[in-house]
């Protein structure tokens, strides 16, 4: 089965250069060449993956993902000629997979697109077997039937916004979240810059679920950005 990439880029060559290569690897792409052309392209079909150019006339890509986020967690691989780190950081923060700086090889571009669906693909069939009993990251379990947490075997009280939470980060081991994205999801509501609510939430489910609070190994924190699951 092909997978179909949506490629968003407003520079033709570099559009049709990406385009011939991933066609060749056997993928279905289609292009579009500004952001309000993406979004309708987008809302048109169901795509595998996107590879997002930043700098986009009409809407920049960095409000193109943030809204495609509130509908859609396809995995996006970020384009784009802004190489510093702030720039990385950022387009990780707001939900993007990965990140690439022009000028990029075709050869790391088609690794980074493969590895990337190659993710998504294993994690949508992990959650599907994993949603209807437990979840685990290191030596953490969640059981999501009995809303209850497990460390090395003990029981760990967590209150319904410390599972939520810790659910949110295991549910998505390789994305960055903003304090502002966790509230939004946790407490279903907007946020309005209040950082101490996520600030003491973050606090208390450290010291409940790490070996050491000051040193976390299980919530990652990214300074001026947010959180992210640690690795394991």
């Amino acid at each position: 089965m092909s997978h179909k990439i949506l490629l968003v880029e407003d520079d033709t060559a570099i559009s049709d250069m990406v385009k011939g290569q991933f066609m060749k690897e056997g993928f279905e792409v289609v292009p579009a060449f500004d952001g309000e052309e993406a979004l309708a392209v987008f809302a048109s079909g169901t795509f595998d993956l996107i590879l997002l150019d930043l700098m986009l006339p009409k809407l920049d890509g960095m409000e193109f993902l943030k809204i495609i986020r509130e509908k859609s967690m396809v995995p996006v691989l970020i384009m784009s000629a802004k190489d510093g780190d702030l720039d990385k950081a950022l387009g990780l923060g707001f939900g993007a997979d990965d990140y690439i700086a022009k000028p990029f090889s075709m050869i790391e571009l088609t690794a980074r697109v493969k590895a990337a669906i190659r993710r998504a693909t294993h994690y949508s069939r992990t959650v599907q077997k994993q949603e209807a009993s437990v979840m685990a990251a290191g030596e953490l379990t969640l059981d999501l039937d009995n809303f209850s947490l497990h460390k090395r075997g003990e029981e760990v009280k967590l209150t319904a916004k410390e599972f939520q939470i810790l659910k949110l980060f295991i549910s998505h081991p390789n994305r960055v979240y903003t304090k502002a994205q966790i509230y939004s999801l946790v407490w279903e509501e907007d946020y309005y810059g209040d950082e101490n609510v996520i600030n003491v939430h973050m606090r208390r489910l450290r010291e409940k679920i790490e070996d050491d609070p000051s040193s976390p190994t299980y919530i990652k924190t990214l300074w001026g950005i947010g959180y992210k699951l640690g690795e394991f």
